[in-house]
This record gives structure tokens, sequence and C-alpha cells, in this order.
């Protein structure tokens, strides 16, 4: 488990690849199946008697404890990064997870009082009624350094870092990042204007917005990396020489931090050694840099079973634990740990088809573009036996767009095409399909038969591929399940286009409803059924890019409520991606730590930030 921050983490209103989403909320099942009616007698009386066994821990806003310093936190990973470079672990999971230790965000915001509060930066919003702008100016925290370990090397953080990584990392096209399609707004004539940053001082910046906008804050939080490395390597060799910057095969003691640790020793697929950051701003109330613990050792474990088996044993400090363990877990004898519980995710990772235009003369565009095909394969979507046979019942489908902390959740608004045959079947004939000696074929008599991409790292992606198979051979449909590793995944989607469907999940929650600028507008790089789309290319996504500029410059809440119900809804009746699970967590925890700072809730995961050891 990743350790996170206090409250969460929003950087801008991208959506990104989940780093660790599948080995964390994911669960496989290598046990006999359940059936369903032998899941439907016992679920709710078993469910009971295992939270009774575990512990529910909510935060709720409580000040944290003083800490103790000393001791060394070891955890695992499933698998090697690609790089050490702050640019790269925007698209990649596993980067990205070993770098975000190094880096800090601008602002938090706190769901409980729904208000933005400082982190490294406090932030104040001037608007501009007689000019319809606004301005966001943002002041650093004055003891903010980019440093070396075991070196009295140390680099001011200024203005000038962020405004360097908004304009020439984010704002270069040719970087491919994620923020950089939030940095354009579409003005009332339908034309673009950008986003612009300006330094005021060391200390100060501002970004100026060529319009009203509802969420200025999350528009413009973000993290960044240190100029004084990167715009070198970028006058030098281009945007080739940025994404060189930091390999693998880097001194780990040569990659700057402003984080909470320093990146000590890598031993590829063995171990990341890490020391803490003993001049890190964050402080408790004596003073104290967190973390407590002062090393960090992360092992490499590709093996979800080795995980359990290290966690038993008290070998690492911490475990997510897959369904099929929970039942070991919870009635062990005098266990060396505790079991948390939450509520069902917010997120959820999703189903969804290639509509790329690359592929118009193949039949399968056809299929897939048009959307009683996506419905149908919806109502095929055998949501209670994925639930009973996988999830072990610890888990309901996501039938929503928005969760329910979104100050748009609408209840009302769900999707309606769940598992039906006979209505997929219906679904299927009124556009043009029919079934031919037992196989369904379109109206060309072409069989239909598609692939199914799935990540290799967790082997639940195989037991819900494996059903969904099942169910669709039923009607007649050939899946062919195929299994690649999630960077090959990331390639497709970017750079190649070569998928027929795909499983994969985004981190955030949504719980803004303009998170997702490089996903849910057509034009966006994260649009995965057709990204980067030059104009919509279908009315619908047509209203969706409409709405969702509406939303985001619509201040008044009743009238924005109108807006997003819409939005929701077409997404929800069109199906371009068709949400799996929300899957309950638990966290098991070894018990030489003080419990006293720890948290674990359905909207930060497990909060461990301020964790000692017991004395």
């Amino acid at each position: 488990m990743k350790i996170k921050t206090t409250r969460i983490n929003i950087t801008r209103v991208k959506l990104t690849f989940l780093a660790l989403f599948f080995a964390a909320i994911f669960f496989s099942c290598s046990r006999d199946e359940v059936s369903l009616d032998e899941y439907d007698a016992s679920a709710a009386e078993g469910l009971e008697a295992l939270l009774a066994k575990t512990r529910a821990k909510p935060y709720k806003g409580e000040d944290f404890v003083p800490g103790i310093l000393g001791g060394r936190w070891v955890s695992a990973i499933n698998s090697d990064p690609k790089s050490f470079n702050f640019l790269v672990a925007e698209q990649d999971s596993a980067t990205s997870a070993v770098v975000n230790g190094f880096l800090d965000y601008l602002t938090d915001y706190n769901p409980l009082t729904r208000e933005w509060e400082p982190h490294i930066a406090s932030a104040e919003i001037k608007v501009y009624e007689d000019t319809g702008t606004l301005d966001v100016i943002y002041t650093l925290r004055d003891d903010l350094y980019w440093s070396y370990y075991n070196s009295n090397r140390r680099v001011k953080v200024t203005s000038d870092d962020v405004v360097f990584w908004y304009d020439e990392i984010s704002g270069d096209p040719e970087c491919q990042s994620s923020g950089y399609y939030q940095q354009f707004l579409t003005m009332e004539d339908g034309s673009e204007a950008h986003v612009d940053i300006e330094k005021i001082d060391d200390l100060r910046f501002v970004f100026h917005f060529p319009r009203i906008v509802a969420e200025p804050i999350l528009a413009t939080n973000m993290d960044f990396g240190p100029r004084h490395i990167y715009e070198p390597a970028k006058k030098d060799n281009g945007v080739e020489g940025l994404r060189k910057l930091h390999s693998v095969d880097t001194d780990p003691k040569l990659i700057p931090s402003m984080g909470k640790w320093f990146l000590t020793e890598y031993s590829a697929g063995q171990r990341l050694v890490y020391k803490r950051n003993p001049n890190y701003w964050k402080k408790d109330t004596n003073n104290l840099s967190i973390p407590f613990f002062e090393e960090r050792i992360v092992r490499i474990i590709p093996e979800e079973n080795t995980q359990f088996l290290l966690f038993k044993n008290g070998e690492t400090e911490d475990y997510s634990p897959r369904p099929e363990d929970l039942d070991e877990l919870v009635n062990r004898e005098n266990p060396d740990y505790t079991i948390f519980n939450s509520d069902g995710s917010l997120s959820a990772a999703f189903w969804t088809f290639n509509q790329n235009p690359i592929w118009n003369d193949n039949p399968k565009y056809s299929w897939f573009t048009g959307k009683e095909f996506r419905q149908a394969m919806s109502c095929l979507l055998n949501r209670n036996r994925i639930i009973a046979q996988v999830y072990r019942g610890l888990a309901e489908p996501k039938l929503d767009f928005f969760p329910e902390p979104n100050a748009f959740y609408n209840p009302a608004i769900t999707n309606s095409y769940l598992y039906n045959p006979k209505r997929a079947m219906d679904l299927l004939k009124s556009a043009g399909f029919r079934t031919k000696k037992g196989g369904l074929v379109d109206s060309h008599d072409n069989p239909v038969e598609f692939d199914l991409t799935i990540r290799s790292e967790s082997s639940v992606n195989n037991d819900i591929a494996s059903i969904i198979m099942d169910e669709l051979s039923k009607v007649g449909i050939k899946v062919n399940i195929r299994v690649v590793d999630f960077q090959k995944m990331v390639e497709a989607l970017f750079t190649t286009f070569e998928w027929d469907s795909m499983i994969i999940g985004l981190s955030g929650s949504n719980i803004f409803p303009s998170q997702g600028s490089n996903v849910w507008p057509s034009s966006g790089n994260l649009h995965m059924w057709y990204p980067n789309q030059p104009f919509p290319a279908t009315d619908w996504e047509t209203r969706v890019d409409y709405l969702y500029n509406e939303g985001c410059y619509t201040i008044d809440r009743r009238k924005a409520h109108v807006i997003w119900d819409e939005y929701q809804s077409i997404i929800m009746e069109q199906c371009p991606v068709i949400s799996l699970f929300r899957s309950r967590g638990f966290f098991a925890l070894n018990n030489r730590w003080d419990l006293s700072n720890v948290y674990f809730d359905n909207l930060r995961g497990a909060e461990v930030e301020y964790i000692y050891l017991k004395q």
C-alpha cells in the first residue's frame, strides 16, 4: 500500500492510470467457484461475521498525536519502475509510485469541510466581474528546498520551478503531459484561450484565467519538478533529452527531493531503499518532521501469493488482502496484525471498446461505434456472478458516474443496462446482428469475435475476463482474452491504438465534476475509446464537450446541477465505458505500529502518514 497524504492529493483535474489499481483494489480468485445460490444464502451473514473481526476507523478530522522517531517500514510493489523521471511518471504507474515521495503539490482539499487548505502554497482567488476574468495567486512556503541525500547541497524551491514546469513541461504538447489539456478554456464564442502563468516574485505566481471558472484551484493545483535539472536537459536535447533524464541506471542519490523521501538504492527486481528527509516541511505538534520512521524498504514482488506470505511472516508492515485471504487472516489465533475495513471504493475499473476510426475498414469498428452494441455488452455483464465468484461478495456494482461525495451526485442517474441476456439480444437485433449456426453475426455475416485485453500483473483480471468470455459465448460471441503487461496497455492507448476492448482503471474519484479534463472531452489524450479527436466524432460527444465546458464555467449551483445531470445521463446512456465494481476495502497492518494516527476509509485509503512505532 502506498503511503498517502492526510487529505486528498488532487493535482489538477486530469486523471491518470492508477498506480496500483489492480493490485490494491481488484482481488484475485484461485479457489473453487461459489454458486450464486450459495452466495445469496450466506453473503449477508458471512459479511457481518467477517466485519466483526476487523476494525472500522474512517478519518473524521481528528488531530494527529505527536510521533516518535525511529523504525523501518518494509512494503512490497508489483513491478520495477521504468524510470526515475517525473515526466515519465505521468504515464507509467510503477514509476509514479516510486517518485511521488520526492514531490509535493500546491494545495490540499479537505472533503470533510469541502474547502481548499494550504499545503506547500496558499491560494487567493480574485474575480473580475467587469472583464469576466479571474486570477489565482499562489504563495509558496519559504522553507522548501530541492535537497540531495547525505549532501549539504540545497536549491531553494521558487516560483521559477512552477512557471517552468507549467510552461515548458505541461504546456509543451510534445511532452504529452496529462496537464496540457487543462491549460485551455473554451470561450463563450467557441474559441480557445490559454490559462497563462506569471511570476510575481520568488515565492508568488499567478494564473490568469481568461474566463471565470467554477473550480480554479482544482484546475491549477499541481506538483512539479526542479527547473535547475529539467531546463538544461530540454535546452540541450529537447523533449527526448527530458525523457532520458534520470533513467533507472542513474545513481538515485543524484535525484533531488523536496518531499518526504530520498531514494538511496535501487536493485532491479529486488528492492528500493528510501531514507527520510529530516528537513521536510510538514511537522507534528512537537516540530518533528514526518514521516517518523527513518527508512523505507520497498521489495519488488510480482507474485501476489508471495506478498501475502511475507506479510503473514511479519516481513512486511502492511497488506491489502484479497477476498480469498480474509478467511485465513481474520480467523488466525493471536494475530500480530490489525485488519481495517472500509466501505466500497468510490472509483472502479471499466470495460471499454476501441472506436478509433483508423480501424474503420474493420467490421469491429461498426460494432464498437454502435451504442446498441455497447449497451448490449453491459447487459451481458453478469455483475452478480462476478461479485460472488471473484469478490466473494465483498463488492457491489458501480452503477453511477459521480460518487456520493461529489456535490453533483444524483442517485437517480444510474446505468440502466444491467444483466439481461434477452434485452441484450433485442439490442443486438435492432442493430442488425442475428444468430447463425449458433454464433452471432453482423448484417454482413461477419462472425462477432473480438479481443479483451487485460493486465497481466493481477490475476483477478483473468477471473473477470473468463466470466465475461463465458457469458458472451452463451449468445454466440467469441471473446479472446489477451494478457499483456501494463506498459503495453498504455502504449496501445496512447500510441499504437491496437486493441479491441480493454479492462482498465483510472486514478481519481471524480469528487469534482470537472475531474478528467483529459478523459471525457473528446480532445483528451485519455479519451480512451478515441483519443485526441480534432473534432467530436459523434453528436453525443459534441454535447458532452459542451456540457463539460458549461459546467466548468457555471458558478450558480442550481444551474450547474442541470448541466451535470445531463452530462452524466448521456455518458450512462452511451456506455463508452462500462464501470465494473466498487470493492469493499481491507487493510492489514503489523501490530508493532501504534494505531493512534492510523485511519482507513474509501476516500483516502490507508492513512499512515503520521504512524510511529509502539514504545
